[in-house]
C-alpha cells in the first residue's frame, strides 16, 4: 500500500475535506472564513500569503485554505493545489472594473490538472451592495457556461458581511465533495 493510498484511507475514517478558497484580493475570502467559523469579523486586513483554518462542519473537518489574492502572490496559487477536495472562487460582484482579471484568472485556474476533480463554489459575494452583479450576471461574464461539462459548479449569491448566502454554498460544497470522497456515508 502506498503512501497517498494510507493518506486517502485516514482521510476517509476522519472525514476530513480539504477546501482551497481563492479570488482576486479584496473579494472577501477572509471575511467568508471568518463568518462562516462565528469569528469577530470587524477588523481584517489584506492576506498577504495564506491562513489555514479548520473548522467543524456539519459531519465533517473542513481545512480551508485561504489565499491571498495580490496580483504578486497569485503565481504562487499553484503550491496549495495538491489534495484539493473542494475549491472556492470568490468574487467581489460589486468590483466591475475588475471582472475581466477575474474571468481570466479562474479560468487559468481551472486549467490546472491537480485541480481537476475538485467541486467548484463560486461565490458572487458583496450582495449587499447597492449596483453588485446577481450572480446570474456573474455567470455570465465569468462564461461558466464554457466549463468542463464534468466539472461539479454552483455560484452562489452572498454577502460575507451579513453571512447572508454562506451556508448555501457550503452546504452544497461539502455534500458535493461528500458524494464522490465518502459517498454520503
Amino acid at each position: 500500500m502506498g503512501l497517498l493510498s494510507i493518506i486517502r484511507k485516514i482521510k476517509r475514517k476522519e472525514k476530513e475535506m480539504r477546501i482551497l478558497m481563492v479570488g482576486l484580493d479584496n473579494s472577501g475570502k477572509t471575511t467568508i472564513v471568518l463568518k462562516i467559523n462565528g469569528e469577530d469579523t470587524s477588523v481584517i486586513s489584506p492576506t498577504l500569503g495564506f491562513n489555514i483554518k479548520t473548522i467543524s462542519y456539519q459531519k465533517y473537518t473542513l481545512n480551508i485554505w485561504d489565499v491571498g489574492g495580490q496580483k504578486t502572490i497569485r503565481s504562487y496559487w499553484r503550491n496549495y493545489f495538491e489534495q484539493t477536495d473542494g475549491l472556492v472562487w470568490v468574487v467581489d460582484s460589486s468590483d466591475i472594473r475588475r471582472l475581466n482579471d477575474c474571468r481570466y484568472e479562474l479560468h487559468n485556474l481551472l486549467k490546472e490538472e491537480r485541480l481537476s476533480g475538485a467541486s467548484l463554489l463560486i461565490f458572487a459575494n458583496k450582495q449587499d451592495i447597492q449596483g453588485a452583479l446577481s450572480p446570474d450576471e456573474i455567470a455570465k461574464v465569468l462564461d461558466l457556461d464554457a466549463m468542463d461539462k464534468s466539472r461539479h459548479w454552483r455560484i452562489v449569491g452572498c454577502s460575507a458581511f451579513t453571512g447572508e448566502g454562506l451556508l448555501e454554498g457550503f452546504d452544497w460544497l461539502v455534500q458535493d465533495v461528500a458524494s464522490r470522497i465518502f459517498m454520503l456515508d
